[in-house]
C-alpha cells in the first residue's frame, strides 16, 4: 500500500534561511574521542552533509544512547538529546510522531543498538517511523574499554571473553531486512564520498532509515576492517551496489560477479567468463521483498569480511507510521472533536476531599 504523506513529509520540516555550511553544524563542544577514531570521520561526513539538507538547523535532532558513538548530539550544532542506554530508538519514536515538523536522526553503536537496546531497534524498523538511524559498528565495546559486543566474531578474545567467545555475531543488516526495514544501507567511515551518498539517499527516504557504518576503534579493535580499506585487498573483498547495475566487483584480470546457485536459490560469488556473464545478478534494491537483499547481506564472511556488500541493499516505500497515526487522530477529532486531558486524567470516579 502506497504512503500518501511520502512526498509530503519529506516537505514537512523548515527550510533553512540562507545559505548553510559545515561551519553551521559544528558546535562550540571539544570533541573528545580518542586520537584516530573512525568517529571523527563519520562526524565531519554528517557535519559537511547536512548543509545539502537545506533545513532548519533548529528542526533537526539527533538523538543517541550509550557508548563512544553516542557523544555525537554534543559535536552537532542542533538540538539533541544524549539518551539511556539502548533506548535511543523509543525515544526518537515519541518524537518524530509528535513533531512532525523535525528531522530526526538516531546514532548508535553496535553495543548499544543490539545488546540492550535490541528490541527497540526491531520494533522502530517494523513500524518504520520516520527515522534515520547511524549505526556505527566497531566490533567492540569501545567506552567501556574493550568487551566483546553483539557483533564481535566467534573466538574473539577481549577482557570479557579471555578465552574467546562463543556468541554468534550478529549480523546487523540481515537483521534490520529481517525486521522488515524498508531502508537498510552499509557503508564504510573512511570512504567519505560513499558514506555521503548513503547518507543523502537515507536522507530522502520516508520512514526508517538504517545504515549501519563499519566503523575503526583504533584503541580497543584496529584493522577490524581492514581488508575493506586496503586498496589492494578491497578490490576483491569489496562489493559495491549500485541499484540497476549488474553485481560485479574484483579487478580487470580477475572479475568476479554475484549470480543465484539455480538448485538452492542462494547467491554465490563466481568469476566471470563469457559463460556465466549472462547471470550475474542485477542489483534490485526497490524490489518489495527482502529475500535477495537478505541472501546479499549473508554473503560477507563473518571472520573475514571478504565478499562483504556496501551501498544501499534495500530501499522500498512502505506506510510510515507517522502518517498513519496522524490519520487515525485526524479522524477521531472529526469523528468527536478535541478532547479534555483533564477530563481524561480525572475519569468519572473523581472525589473532592474537605479537610
Amino acid at each position: 500500500m502506497p504512503d500518501a504523506h511520502a512526498n509530503e513529509l519529506l516537505q514537512l520540516v523548515p527550510r533553512a534561511e540562507g545559505k548553510q555550511s559545515m561551519k553551521d553544524f559544528k558546535s562550540d563542544q571539544e570533541v573528545r574521542w580518542c586520537p584516530g577514531c573512525g568517529d571523527y570521520a563519520v562526524l565531519a561526513a554528517v557535519q559537511g552533509f547536512m548543509p545539502e539538507l537545506g533545513l532548519a538547523k533548529e528542526n533537526i535532532t539527533f538523538v543517541s544512547g550509550i557508548g563512544c558513538s553516542s557523544r555525537f548530539p554534543y559535536y552537532m550544532n542542533t538540538y539533541g538529546m544524549h539518551s539511556i542506554h539502548g533506548r535511543a530508538p523509543s525515544i526518537a519514536t515519541g518524537l518524530a510522531t509528535s513533531r512532525r515538523d523535525l528531522s530526526v536522526w538516531v546514532v548508535t553503536g553496535d553495543g548499544d543498538a543490539l545488546s540492550i537496546g535490541g528490541n527497540h531497534l526491531i520494533h522502530a524498523l517494523r513500524r518504520n517511523v520516520n527515522l534515520k538511524i547511524l549505526l556505527f559498528n566497531n566490533r567492540i565495546y569501545g567506552l567501556t574499554k574493550g568487551q566483546y559486543s553483539p557483533t564481535s566474531e566467534v573466538g574473539k578474545i577481549t577482557k570479557s571473553t579471555p578465552m574467546g567467545s562463543l556468541d554468534a555475531p550478529f549480523n546487523p543488516v540481515s537483521l534490520a531486512l529481517g525486521a522488515e526495514a524498508s531502508f537498510v544501507a552499509r557503508t564504510v567511515d573512511s570512504d567519505r564520498k560513499h558514506l555521503t551518498s548513503v547518507l543523502r539517499a537515507a536522507a530522502d527516504h520516508p520512514g526508517t532509515a538504517l545504515v549501519e557504518i563499519y566503523q575503526n576503534c583504533n584503541i580497543f579493535n584496529d584493522g577490524a576492517f581492514e581488508v575493506l580499506k586496503d586498496k589492494e585487498r578491497a578490490e576483491e573483498a569489496v562489493i559495491r551496489l549500485e541499484h540497476g547495475k549488474p553485481i560485479l566487483f574484483g579487478s580487470e584480470e580477475n572479475p568476479k560477479g554475484v549470480v543465484r546457485d539455480p538448485l538452492t536459490g542462494d547467491l554465490a560469488v563466481v568469476a566471470v567468463t563469457e559463460d556465466n556473464q549472462s547471470r550475474i545478478l542485477v542489483h534490485d534494491a526497490h524490489n518489495p521483498s527482502p529475500t535477495t537483499a537478505f541472501a546479499l547481506s549473508r554473503l560477507a564472511d563473518a571472520d573475514t569480511l571478504h565478499h562483504t556488500p556496501i551501498g544501499v541493499l534495500r530501499s522500498v516505500e512502505r506506510p510510515v507510521y507517522d502518517s498513519l497515526m496522524s490519520d487515525q487522530l485526524d479522524a477521531a477529532i472529526e469523528q468527536h472533536g478535541k478532547g479534555d486531558l483533564n477530563t481524561l486524567l480525572a475519569g468519572n470516579d473523581t472525589w473532592t476531599v474537605i479537610g
